[in-house]
């Protein structure tokens, strides 16, 4: 099965949460094709956390998992190291006191 571009997969992010009024914004613009992505939710009051998607090796399944959570600077520190691996990694930042990130609704594994 054909896999979709990363650019592809974050505009439907973006657009699935502009419709449950979740505001989101691209902080890090990674590779459009290929690109790594990380999904980092602030819930507003000083902490935050940041999901990676990992593929699992007995299901074959990807699925959300969360890298880091903490102190919104903490969490910032993790994205950032990640970012010094892999400069092609996009970061999302959605902003939600809700906790919503969306990601375990089905379509965005």
């Amino acid at each position: 099965m054909a896999r979709l571009t990363s650019r592809f997969w974050i505009d439907a992010y973006l657009a699935r949460l502009r419709f449950q009024d979740i505001p989101a914004f691209v902080v890090a613009h990674g590779d459009d094709t290929g690109g790594a992505v990380l999904v980092k939710l602030s819930t507003l009051d000083g902490r935050a956390k940041v999901f990676q998607r990992s593929f699992d090796l007995m299901s074959g399944e990807r699925r959300w998992v969360e890298l880091s959570s903490g102190p919104e600077a903490e969490v910032d520190d993790a994205i950032a190291r990640q970012r010094g691996f892999d400069p092609d990694i996009w970061v999302i930042e959605v902003e939600d006191r809700q906790g919503r990130h969306l990601l375990d609704e089905e379509g965005l594994g």
